[in-house]
């Protein structure tokens, strides 16, 4: 992997949410990552490689799931990781992450409105984590509403929904 490189995986969560049938669709659902459209704007200056994980809610990613994270994270050799989640149990993956993974720096992100919205927040996140990510030491952030911070060191305002 190249200094300046970013692994960026998907996990699922809102930022991926999208309404893709035009007949008989009922609910949204986990499509393509995010991050390939808004990466694909910006023309990077680095480096990337994507992994799809799995495409869940993060309300439904399981014990399981998150020991398929742990295993993937400890065969990628790069150490800029860039996680997409959903919002409801990102803290909680960053929890089990850090137990398990010593040697990376690890953002985990996501968004309240799905990245296909006018109003989404899912390039302003991504854009906090990608901007982040070079200047971090190693250990595990999350990166929402204008903030980076060590997993520890975020609350979520369960009121708003907002994390600081």
């Amino acid at each position: 992997m190249k200094e300046t490189s970013i692994t960026f995986i998907q996990t699922g969560g809102t930022i991926d949410k999208d309404y893709p049938r035009q007949t008989k669709g009922w609910a949204f659902e986990i499509g393509d990552p995010a991050f390939n459209r808004i990466l694909k704007k910006i023309e990077p200056s680095f480096h990337y490689e994507v992994i799809e994980l799995f495409k869940k809610d993060s309300l439904e990613i399981t014990l399981q799931d998150r020991n398929l994270l742990v295993e993937s994270l400890k065969k990628i050799e790069n150490k800029y990781i860039i996680i997409t989640h959903g919002t409801d149990t990102m803290i909680e993956t960053a929890i089990m992450l850090n137990k398990y993974i010593q040697d990376k720096i690890i953002i985990i992100t996501g968004a309240m409105r799905p990245e296909r919205f006018t109003n989404s927040d899912a390039e302003f996140n991504l854009g906090c984590a990608v901007g982040a990510v070079f200047t971090l030491n190693v250990g595990i952030y999350i990166a929402m509403h204008g903030i980076v911070k060590n997993f520890r060191d975020t609350k979520r305002n369960l009121d708003t929904g907002k994390y600081y």
